[in-house]
């Protein structure tokens, strides 16, 4: 099994945005190191609970931080830019990191319908829902795929060379599924954003693929979220920050993240029937000793057919993410698997 991360840098309160984004360079030499596959940064705007608002400066640091690890966007909102500007500057992250960058789109706003309009170019028409055509335009400026007599088959993308970043489809719908499908891209279902229908998603993403030139076999995983402490006192009480997180989102509120103190108090003052109530065949966030959710990631993956799982992990104490994302490294092997395919590469030569 094979296991990455998905980080939105978390702001703790009581720090400050500029803290989460070192906390976010820190995560990624740590799991570069524990035999992480990938390390992927979100774009969100607007929100005082999330920082990273521009992955791609934040894969430009991550990358000079770490060696193995593959490092992307979880993911670009597309919608927001030109599929040109896009191309461009992922192929710039490819140059200078040849082999390790995926490039993930997706088309959510990664914010309110406000953030959403202040983003946009264009306000005084409503905006086009033309995302199938910016992903074509996308391909093709990253594959030269232009027809010749296409105004853009003269466009040079830069820097110019051979390969290209790797290009995820991403959502949390059913739409999603149906984009990549279309595509031929591999896909990235948001669990831990809307666990209803991870399944139907998956399986009609595999029942419906066909091979294209980014892969001959559908290529799928599923983002959780993830807690684990040394008890499961412990990660129980670490998730309540999380717990409080979703309460509050729901409700409009971006406040940074919480501490166990004060999202335990918060909960039990206001209380919500809803709170752990889970709506889909699996949690959310999968929370507990490392054992314990390793047999409960492995059930999911072998239910969905998939070897990869992306692991999103927020708590309020830094350390204590550092520390859990170690412990389910330790759990599944990932530092015997990684240097297992070194030893093998190396023999190879």
């Amino acid at each position: 099994m094979r296991l990455s991360i998905l980080d939105q840098s978390p702001v703790p309160m009581g720090s400050t945005p500029g803290q989460a984004l070192q906390n976010s360079i820190e995560l990624a030499r740590w799991v570069d190191g524990l035999g992480y596959t990938r390390f992927w940064m979100s774009e969100h705007h607007a929100m005082e609970t999330l920082a990273c608002t521009a992955p791609e400066i934040m894969l430009a640091r991550i990358g000079v931080e770490t060696k193995r690890i593959r490092i992307g966007s979880g993911g670009i909102m597309l919608p927001h830019y030109t599929s040109l500007k896009v191309a461009e500057v992922f192929r710039t992250l490819h140059a200078l990191y040849p082999g390790r960058i995926d490039l993930g789109i997706g088309r959510a706003p990664g914010g309110g319908p406000v953030e959403a309009m202040a983003l946009r170019r264009n306000r005084k028409t409503q905006p086009v829902d033309d995302f199938p055509e910016q992903v074509s335009e996308l391909l093709a400026f990253l594959d030269r795929g232009f027809p010749e007599s296409h105004p853009f088959a003269k466009v040079t993308v830069s820097p110019d060379m051979p390969g290209s970043p790797d290009v995820w489809m991403l959502g949390s719908s059913m739409w999603s599924s149906a984009a990549a499908v279309e595509f031929g891209l591999p896909y990235s279902f948001a669990h831990f954003f809307s666990p209803v229908a991870t399944r139907a998603a998956i399986e009609t993403y595999r029942r419906g693929f066909t091979p294209s030139r980014y892969r001959q076999e559908p290529e799928a995983t599923v983002a959780v979220g993830v807690i684990c402490a040394e008890t499961q006192e412990e990660a129980e009480y670490l998730a309540s920050s999380v717990k409080l997180l979703q309460r509050r989102i729901r409700l409009g509120d971006r406040r940074p993240v919480a501490s166990p103190e004060d999202a335990l108090r918060e909960l039990k003052i206001f209380g919500d029937p809803s709170l752990g109530q889970e709506e889909g065949e699996w949690p959310r966030y999968f929370v507990g000793t490392p054992a314990k959710v390793r047999g409960e990631l492995e059930q999911m993956a072998g239910a969905l057919g998939i070897g990869e799982l992306i692991v999103n992990t927020i708590v309020w104490d830094h350390a204590k993410r550092l520390r859990s994302y170690e412990l389910l490294a330790r759990e599944f092997g990932l530092e015997l698997q990684e240097a297992a395919v070194l030893a093998a590469a190396s023999s190879d030569r």
